[in-house]
């Protein structure tokens, strides 16, 4: 007796077309207890010559309760049709002939008339991460995360409520003055915001000793404290400054200012003084928010009437858990800059180095330079002779009158990448 044989025969989707080929549904919502009670139609994309749109199909499926829908392209299709082949096979019991052919899987989920086939998938495609989060808490959050849930909603709530509040506010204070009126309130605002950080100035002085005048950056209290401690400064030789170079303890501009110490005893102690009280203004400028806690760290030859000047005019008292404490923001250590750019002008006749002071207070040149420009200072670059022979290209500012006019700056340009 001879054993049956078969023959299959594969037709493909390009002969068949997509409309053709063999439709495998599968539905989101469970599984059909009935499938004779369903009727099926196939739609076609009818832009037929667009290589993307013609092999697009929507199956629909109508019940006697509900209809469903399901496409071969979008967000909702299964991924599974382009990562592999499906192929159903149709067997003649009487040939013994199979047909092969291609197939699409479809997944069917619920549609409700007045609801587009696609809104769906637009507004899962537009759902952001967080809100689908939100979802899934509504829906299976516990209720810690619904109470939180339902704060972040109502504070949303809030910031837009305030938001709107503050833009028409806005729109009625335009109405009311005016934009050219705002323009000029903006620019005197801007003017007074700068002036925070800077010495008291006097534009219109005749002298440049006027402009930033010597008792607005020492008082005479501190002037006196500070004569008592200054003695160390009081030195001549090249070795008595080297020795006290290698104590750590003197700015590299207090030591180059030593070089030049006027011959005149009143005048020399004048400036060991001013000297003696930027290099506090330095260590008080480069002390670290870990080093920072009481007017203490700045050393036991500060005397104490210079300890709390400073902490008054230079530091901003906080209150974090349950304690006191003097913080040093940003703009208050450019207001320190400030001080010791004006002091180190009167120390050397309105003309000084700011690269000895801007290597001395860590900061970078444009930093010291910007401040230096909104003091109204000139500034040029100059050759200084070092030690070892060589020469540096320093920035020298003075204050000459008129003061400089700062134009408003336009902004740096990025470097291309």
């Amino acid at each position: 007796m001879m054993a049956a044989v078969s023959v299959w025969k594969y037709r493909d989707i390009e002969e068949l077309g997509p409309e053709q080929s063999a439709t495998l549904v599968q539905f989101s919502n469970g599984k059909l207890t009935n499938s004779e009670n369903v009727a099926f139609q196939l739609h076609k994309n009818i832009h037929t010559h667009n290589p993307r749109k013609k092999n697009q199909l929507i199956l629909s499926a109508e019940t006697d309760r509900l209809m469903y829908v399901g496409n071969n392209f979008g967000p909702s299709a299964l991924k599974c049709n382009s990562l592999c082949k499906y192929f159903v096979g149709v067997l003649n019991k009487t040939t013994g002939k199979m047909e092969v052919c291609d197939a699409q899987l479809f997944n069917m989920q619920p549609f409700f008339h007045g609801e587009s086939a696609t809104e769906g998938d637009t507004k899962e495609k537009h759902t952001s991460y967080r809100e689908k989060v939100d979802s899934l808490i509504e829906a299976f959050g516990t209720n810690k995360q619904k109470r939180a849930l339902s704060s972040r909603r109502m504070n949303q709530v809030g910031n837009e409520t305030l938001q709107k509040a503050v833009a028409k506010a806005a729109e009625n204070i335009i109405e009311k003055k005016g934009v050219t009126a705002l323009a000029s309130e903006a620019m005197l605002i801007e003017s007074q915001d700068q002036s925070t950080f800077l010495p008291p100035c006097h534009a219109d002085a005749h002298k440049p000793e006027d402009v930033y005048k010597f008792e607005d950056l020492i008082s005479p209290p501190e002037y006196q404290a500070i004569k008592a401690h200054c003695s160390p400064l009081k030195i001549s030789t090249e070795e008595e400054i080297c020795k006290l170079a290698q104590t750590g303890n003197y700015s590299s501009f207090v030591l180059e200012s030593l070089k030049s110490l006027p011959q005149d005893e009143d005048s020399r102690d004048h400036r060991c003084s001013c000297l003696f009280y930027l290099q506090i203004l330095i260590r008080l400028h480069n002390l670290k928010n870990h080093e920072f806690k009481h007017k203490g760290s700045l050393g036991g030859d500060v005397a104490e009437v210079v300890k709390n000047s400073l902490m008054k005019y230079f530091t901003v008292l906080t209150y974090n858990n349950g304690r006191i404490k003097n913080v040093m923001p940003t703009s208050m250590k450019a207001k320190i800059v400030a001080y010791i750019i004006a002091l180190a002008l009167h120390i050397n006749s309105f003309q000084t180095d700011l690269t000895f002071l801007q290597r001395d207070l860590n900061i970078s040149e444009n930093r010291i330079l910007d401040i230096a420009r909104a003091m109204g200072l000139k500034i040029a670059k100059k050759k200084v002779d070092m030690s070892g022979g060589t020469a540096e290209d320093h920035k020298i500012a003075t204050l000459s009158l008129p003061l400089a006019v700062r134009s408003k700056p336009q902004g740096r340009k990025r470097r291309k990448m």
